[in-house]
């Protein structure tokens, strides 16, 4: 039986946003070595990031909405970077700050940002050069 080795964790307050998310992302990860979670809330998110990483399971990119009830998608990367600064982050956001976003991209804090609606293309592009690099 093959294990699991890695994840990918995305969060947005929209549980339809997150079905669609799960329909795209099963085309192009591998779920043999591969977990997919989904949260609508951003700190069980950060808590369930946390439990993976201790678990040794590789976190290959977080996708994250901006505009969440709790807290903003900025404030949830700033957290996720302080605890484990090399993860992936990609915004999809059909709301957000543009100043917000252009300082996490500065920071280096940002891999992607992506603006709802989007396009499956688009999305592709930005996960697979992540993904490869994990093949290389």
């Amino acid at each position: 039986m093959d294990s699991i080795k890695y994840a990918v964790v995305c969060v947005d307050d929209d549980p339809f946003i997150l079905q669609m998310l799960a329909f795209q992302l099963t085309k192009v990860v591998n779920q043999k070595h591969t977990l997919i979670e989904y949260f609508t809330d951003p700190s069980e998110a950060f808590l369930n990031i946390d439990a993976l990483v201790e678990e040794k399971i590789d976190i290959i990119f977080i996708i994250v909405d901006y505009q969440m009830p709790e807290m903003t998608g900025a404030q949830l990367i700033r957290a996720i970077k302080s605890k484990h600064p090399k993860l992936k982050c990609i915004m999809l956001s059909g709301q957000a700050n543009p100043i917000s976003v252009e300082e996490l991209l500065q920071e280096e804090m940002l891999d992607s940002f992506i603006a709802k609606p989007w396009n499956e293309e688009v999305l592709f592009q930005a996960i697979q050069p992540i993904i490869e690099s994990l093949e290389a």
